[in-house]
């Protein structure tokens, strides 16, 4: 099954280098020289939000607390429907960062401390994508996780500095589809593999079919939901992969097709957790949240086994280029070209970009070493960037009345919460008042902008119209 991954995995390859000479300019290495069609933008969109949160996290959740546990997913469906009424705007805009967008209604330092939390939440996002290549390379040929680690993140690293967004957004389309085949005839064995549908059904426990079971709905399915809606709302990638589209309609239209794969998807890697839990029990947390590799390996035929882990491969692969990308866009664009160097040339965006990633993808090896936990991982980037970034961002679309103070008092406000309550948390051994990070972060953010921007005087008119 080794073999299959290998072989998966140098067909991307050999994608990258055919883009490589389409990108000639920054636009191209940035937004794909604004020429996306609005079939390549779902899957792009589709791959780059289903990552290793999913595969592992949601999957570990779905063989714990069975179907309840799509509540971490369905977050992502209602921030996407969301979205469904900014896509056309954004993409009218035409700048290339979601940082762009913070400094059009708030100024300077809301870009500097937008990029800031951009660097921080996806680069540690990035790194549980090499974690989850780690363990799947780990499980698979038995090589040690953190060697994985480091052989994924060099691979993608590579890959992603190739082209930029041409060579992320069109093999996503390899991408999407290996993981949707892959799921998709997993589960379908699965079930049948349990006596078809009604008896995989009455195998399960009555929780696992509930719609809380063992979550409690304030403390675990709530503290599920939220980050990831706040962060899906405001995703930096979703917002530069609209400003790639190629023309407004074709962002909106993506955004219809992106929900629809989004639930569909996420469903079924779920199933893959809980209908595994029949076939493989008693498994700890930690082992849980390898049950889609172990289906692969242990349950399925050698070759649904082998699409299934070239799904995994496409799911790890695909997310964590992106969230190398985008941070490594937002250091070129909102930091040396806006600060140090604004006559920078396309030959110097195209080179600054590759060495940003190259330094990202280093500094997300690092961080692994923070972190117990994949699920662990993605709640604190999702609660970083959600709470920081999401309120204001949503303002500058939605609330005329919000002033450049109250914007940038939000992001700071998101962020340093976050940053001080976990760190509280890990010192102390438990949330303060037992509360997740996401509430005190979220509060504080939606506070900060309301109070300050009231408190403020109005803004003029020029800002309330940078945003049309």
């Amino acid at each position: 099954m080794l073999y299959a991954i290998l072989v998966y995995l140098a067909a991307l390859v050999l994608i990258g280098l055919f883009q490589v000479r389409k990108a000639q300019t920054g636009d191209d290495f940035l937004v794909a020289g604004r020429t996306l069609p609005w079939h390549v933008l779902v899957f792009t969109l589709l791959a780059t939000w289903i990552g290793s949160g999913s595969l592992f996290g949601g999957a570990g959740l779905g063989y714990r607390h069975g179907f309840p546990g799509l509540w971490q997913s369905a977050g992502a469906w209602a921030g996407i429907a969301f979205v469904y009424f900014l896509a056309h705007r954004v993409r009218r805009i035409a700048k290339y960062t979601m940082p762009d967008i913070l400094e059009l209604r708030y100024g300077s330092v809301a870009r500097v401390l937008g990029t800031l939390v951009v660097v921080i939440a996806y680069t540690t996002i990035a790194a549980y994508q090499f974690r989850g290549g780690g363990r799947l390379l780990n499980m698979v040929a038995g090589i040690d996780v953190g060697t994985g680690a480091l052989i994924t993140m060099v691979f993608c690293v590579v890959y992603t500095a190739l082209a930029g967004m041409l060579s992320v957004a069109y093999l996503d389309l390899g991408n999407g589809a290996a993981m949707l085949i892959g799921v998709a005839l997993a589960v379908v064995y699965l079930v049948a593999h349990a006596g078809g549908v009604p008896m995989a059904l009455d195998a399960l426990r009555p929780d696992q079919v509930s719609v809380f079971g063992t979550l409690d709905p304030w403390r675990d399915a709530f503290a599920l939901f939220l980050p990831t809606m706040l962060l899906l709302m405001g995703e930096a990638n979703m917002y530069q992969k609209f400003f790639s589209a190629r023309d407004e309609r074709h962002a909106r239209k993506a955004v219809i097709f992106w929900i629809i794969g989004t639930i569909l998807i996420e469903t079924l890697i779920t199933s893959v957790g809980v209908f595994g839990s029949i076939a493989i029990p008693g498994l700890d947390t930690a082992a849980s949240e390898g049950i889609v590799i172990q289906v692969a390996v242990a349950v399925l035929p050698t070759v649904l086994g082998a699409l299934l882990l070239c799904g995994a491969a496409a799911i790890i692969v695909s997310t964590a280029n992106s969230f190398l990308l985008t941070p490594a866009s937002a250091l070129m664009r909102d930091v040396y070209q806006k600060s140090i160097n604004r006559a920078a040339t396309d030959r110097q965006v195209v080179l600054l970009t590759r060495i940003f990633v190259v330094i990202l993808g280093l500094l997300g090896f690092v961080a692994l070493r923070f972190f117990t936990t994949i699920l662990q991982m993605a709640l604190w980037a999702y609660t970083m960037y959600g709470a920081s970034i999401t309120p204001a961002l949503l303002a500058a679309f939605l609330w005329p009345r919000v002033t450049r103070a109250g914007g940038v008092a939000s992001i700071a406000a998101g962020m340093i919460t976050t940053l001080g309550w976990e760190i509280y948390a890990r010192s102390a051994g438990g949330y303060p008042y037992g509360l997740d990070t996401v509430y005190p972060a979220l509060a504080l953010s939606v506070i900060a902008l309301f109070g300050v921007s009231l408190a403020s005087g109005p803004p003029s008119a020029e800002e309330r119209a940078a945003i049309a």
